[in-house]
């Protein structure tokens, strides 16, 4: 049983393993479909984690600022990555519930402790929801025009809100219809995945590579400001360089931690939610390695300014049209994917923190789909809040903009200063929920799930505190416009806007104490 007054757990008893008895002996009942396989599961973290989406966003940026040399921090950050993703699953195994980092801040800590958490993950995943589906609109709108010869122009605000709009829709009727629907589509996100990574590398090894092994381990002189295509300035120091460049690789590897807020909708969940993680994190590391490793290697032997300034295109160019049209539309579906499986996830927290009376109109928010036994009205605040997001897409000053005692920059949207929170805001409710854990094994906690760790589980779970602390500060560090940080974090901007929605939070949860309301 688990006693939540002072934040303190009593593991459950090994033989309460079915899924049934988990949740009684949580506080909870069975409402959602458990419908959902391992591969299904591993689906929808997969499709969040997206190597497609986070690739074709970031790879521009990673190149730019780290030169060909970028591709060795991939699997660094997925090797870091690793111990974060045993320490959830060890937790999912134990609180196999709906919400994810939501509980297991709320059971290794207390109430109040879960409660920030599930505040600033749920607000990451719903700014993450605008990200991604605002990001398919560049996509959509070249396929659109090359083959339907219409004239959309990409970076008209209006165009961007209506397209992204359109496609937060459908995948909100989508996830409405049924957990097993949610999960198909992931899967098609995963085949997808597949083939427009490792289909793209052997296209282009077909039809032949520019350069050698050798360029891998080339920096292409970017540390130094004279030929940084992106016109930064490292001050010679490719080690500067590197810890903006990594940030490419991290803002791609997360997501995977969807697996448990799907929990209570998977079968044999305390199993199979763990595994689940580890591929979703492992098989995008080999699939974004393979991806980067032909991208990197088809590029002209012009040199890599001009695939900087032109994008991936520069380098898909080499491909028969037909070719470069067919993965479009793997781009295209990876990016609705990414989204659906986002908007789900997101969803599965509200639904949590409102069954648990701890939102406002938690009463109608945590209500069941009879018919499609879904979080119907949790998914519709999955929709509205995006919406309300894309809205920022029409702040966009022409010039700087000072604030306090900085500026914002001339020429960024709003939206994009929101979607970097999403990647801090993740990396903070990460960090908070691994050093709950902590804080949770020196109570006295000792994990009884399924999934362990055994007597590596403080290790590992340092470990893994210590990398998501050094990657938060890496990410919301406020440097100068000019530097290189600020193609990822707008100098101040990133940081004030987390400021901004925990200091929200914190005013809420001071007055409401939603946390009072929880089992």
């Amino acid at each position: 049983m688990v006693d939540l007054r002072l934040g303190l757990v009593r593991p459950l008893s090994v033989e309460a393993r079915s899924e049934g008895d988990r949740l009684t002996a949580l506080g909870y009942r069975q409402e959602l479909s458990r419908v959902l396989s391992l591969f299904d599961n591993f689906s929808v973290a997969f499709s969040y984690l997206s190597p497609m989406v986070g690739i074709y966003s970031l790879y521009t940026l990673g190149l730019g600022t780290g030169g060909p040399a970028y591709l060795w921090t991939l699997p660094l950050v997925v090797l870091c990555m690793l111990p974060v993703a045993l320490v959830f699953g060890e937790l999912s195994s134990e609180y196999p519930l709906s919400g994810a980092l939501y509980q297991y801040g709320k059971y290794s800590v207390g109430p109040r402790y879960g409660w920030f958490i599930g505040w600033i993950y749920g607000f990451a995943l719903l700014a993450t929801v605008a990200s991604v589906d605002s990001g398919v609109v560049g996509y959509v709108t070249a396929l659109a025009n090359a083959v339907l010869r219409t004239h959309l122009d990409p970076s008209d605000h209006l165009t961007i809100f209506a397209i992204a709009g359109a496609v937060i829709v459908m995948s909100a009727i989508l996830n409405s219809i049924g957990a097993k629907i949610m999960g198909q589509v992931a899967r098609y996100g995963v085949y997808v995945e597949t083939i427009g990574t490792f289909g793209v590398f052997a296209a282009l090894a077909i039809v032949g590579f520019h350069q050698g092994f050798g360029f891998l381990f080339s920096t292409q002189g970017v540390e130094v400001a004279r030929h940084n295509p992106l016109g930064l300035d490292f001050g010679g120091s490719w080690t500067a360089a590197a810890l903006v460049a990594v940030l490419a690789n991290v803002y791609i590897f997360y997501g995977f931690e969807s697996a448990g807020d799907i929990s209570e909708e998977t079968v044999d969940a305390q199993r199979q939610v763990p595994r689940a993680m580890r591929s979703a994190l492992l098989y995008g590391g080999i699939a974004s390695f393979v991806l980067v490793l032909g991208l990197e290697l088809a590029t002209p032997n012009s040199g890599i300014a001009g695939v900087v300034s032109g994008g991936i295109n520069v380098v898909l160019s080499a491909l028969p049209a037909w070719l470069q049209d067919f993965f479009l539309i793997m781009v295209i579906v990876a990016f609705f994917s990414c989204g659906t499986a986002v908007q789900g996830a997101g969803a599965r927290v509200a639904y949590a923190l409102a069954r648990d009376g701890a939102l406002p109109f938690s009463g109608a928010i945590r209500r069941i789909s009879q018919r499609h036994h879904t979080p119907v009205n949790a998914i519709v605040v999955g929709t509205i809040v995006p919406f309300l997001f894309l809205l920022l897409v029409l702040v966009n000053p022409s010039k700087p903009v000072h604030i306090l005692w900085f500026d914002y920059p001339a020429n960024v949207n709003a939206l994009y200063a929101l979607v970097s929170f999403a990647t801090s805001g993740i990396y903070l409710a990460f960090f908070l929920t691994v050093l709950g854990a902590i804080i949770a094994r020196f109570r006295g906690w000792r994990p009884s799930g399924v999934f362990t760790l055994g007597s590596w589980g403080l290790p590992i779970t340092i470990a893994g505190a210590a990398y998501l602390l050094l990657m938060l500060l890496n990410i919301v560090w406020p440097s100068a416009l000019s530097s290189g940080r600020a193609v990822f974090n707008y100098g101040w901007i990133t940081l004030l806007v987390m400021a901004i929605i925990v200091g929200a939070g914190a005013i809420y949860e001071a007055t409401a104490r939603p946390d009072r309301k929880t089992l």
